[in-house]
């Protein structure tokens, strides 16, 4: 198995548990600031965890696209589709993702009421699932005309 095989499996199997633990914190969330419940301990963990996940899939995705065939600089790049997605598309909308749950996870370790942490958590991690679900998707759409 090369690096290139190594790494896309492991960034390719690893996509569940970022997709499962941010599922997690959106829900837990959502219940937590509709219901008007407190934020415990267990609800700071599952958020924390979400965002390291996601890093982790980051630093994972970086070393992927520097080994990866379809990652090409050149001028070709961007007429081809599969080559825009995986040198351009991709990796900028799910940094926009993380970059949000970031920031979603720093706005609620700042504020003191319970609901306003669940608030910011729920806002800030469905904006982002919703940038992933999105990045997903773009990557298994036909192209038509191009």
């Amino acid at each position: 198995m090369s690096f290139y095989e190594f790494f896309k499996n492991l960034h390719s199997g690893f996509r569940y548990v970022v997709f499962v633990l941010v599922l997690i914190a959106i829900i837990q969330s959502l219940l937590g600031w509709l219901g008007k419940k407190p934020y415990t301990s267990l609800n700071r963990k599952i958020n924390l965890f979400a965002l390291i996940s996601a890093h982790t899939q980051l630093l994972i995705g970086i070393i992927l696209y520097f080994l990866s065939p379809y990652v090409q600089f050149n001028s070709a790049t961007m007429k081809t589709p599969t080559t825009r997605y995986f040198t351009v598309e991709h990796w900028v909308m799910m940094l926009i993702a993380i970059v949000l749950i970031t920031i979603g996870h720093s706005k609620s370790k700042k504020l003191v009421l319970p609901e306003a942490k669940h608030r910011v958590i729920a806002i800030y991690y469905m904006i982002a699932f919703l940038v992933i679900i999105g990045a997903i998707v773009a990557g298994h759409l036909p192209v038509f005309g191009v």
